[in-house]
């Protein structure tokens, strides 16, 4: 297993802006995203990372905007090294196939969530009320169980550190006006339903995902990442089951080791056990080369 690189320097740029994950470098008039290895759970990132995680999220993403550039412009530029601004150029290594030479754009405060299966916060709404976003469901459904149609939930982009804060569509008309919000909502469902459905024919469940968005030039343009292990949740389709939570091809081994430990989920976060880290890292790559047909 090759070493995580949880940390990227590039000698003489100034130091980028970290993320969880990604480090964010300001090139200008453009944006350089470089995806490390790091893995985060509970809000708390850990001291040890997954290796190749980051090209696998930088690579699905590319494989997304290229399938969904129909439906909505996206941000990215290249992936291509050779073709990034000096000095970065120069840097192969680290950053080939874990980085994206994107557009700088005015990003609206929304993230926008689509649901096509009833889990997680969904789920314990559900089960709290009978709704899911403040929006009535039938009753009947179980844990896990598809919707009738998928569903768009959207929050607050809270600031790092913070936590995002669901709201209302009417609470989002309000925020970014009445127009962007039935637009980012349209484009949003669509990009679920067609990801959704090809995904399945490769044994993949999406059971919910997020998108965010950016304005540039008048035009809202799709940012950020696009419909990783990462930002969704994607269920193996052959084990699948109504009624219990499903597997999935991303840090769930790290979230269940987690929640066996006498940890208060704040920081410092504990280090991964190899074994951990071993089984996490497959469930990323098997996502990878069950959505693309290619091996990392």
């Amino acid at each position: 297993m090759n070493q995580a690189l949880t940390r990227i320097e590039i000698a003489g740029v100034r130091a980028p802006r970290s993320g969880k994950v990604r480090e964010i470098y300001d090139v200008g008039d453009k944006l350089l995203f470089v995806a490390s290895d790091r893995i985060s759970a509970f809000d708390c990132v850990m001291p040890n990372g997954i290796p190749h995680k980051g090209q696998v999220l930088n690579m699905i993403s590319t494989f997304w905007f290229e399938r969904t550039e129909g439906i909505v412009a996206n941000h990215m530029l290249t992936t291509d090294v050779s073709k990034y601004p000096a000095p970065f150029n120069e840097h192969m290594d680290p950053l080939a196939g874990r980085s994206m030479l994107v557009k700088k754009t005015q990003v609206l405060p929304i993230e926008c969530i689509v649901r096509g299966y009833l889990i997680g916060s969904g789920w314990k709404e559900y089960q709290k009320s009978g709704t899911i976003g403040g929006m009535p469901l039938r009753p009947g459904y179980e844990m896990a169980g598809k919707l009738d149609e998928p569903i768009f939930t959207p929050s607050t982009k809270a600031e790092q550190g913070l936590h995002d804060e669901n709201i209302s569509f009417e609470r989002m008309k309000e925020i970014i006006g009445e127009e962007k919000a039935e637009k980012l909502k349209d484009i949003s469902l669509k990009l679920y339903q067609q990801a959704a459905g090809y995904a399945l024919t490769k044994g993949i469940i999406i059971a919910d995902t997020k998108f965010e968005f950016g304005e540039l030039d008048g035009e809202i343009i799709l940012i950020d990442e696009a419909l990783t292990p990462d930002s969704s949740r994607f269920w193996p389709a052959d084990s699948y089951q109504v009624g219990s939570s499903p597997m999935s091809f991303d840090k769930q081994f790290v979230r269940d080791y987690l929640e066996t430990l006498d940890w208060d989920k704040t920081p410092p976060a504990p280090a991964l056990p190899e074994e951990i880290i071993r089984k996490s890292q497959a469930k990323y790559l098997e996502a990878y080369e069950r959505l693309t047909g290619k091996t990392l």
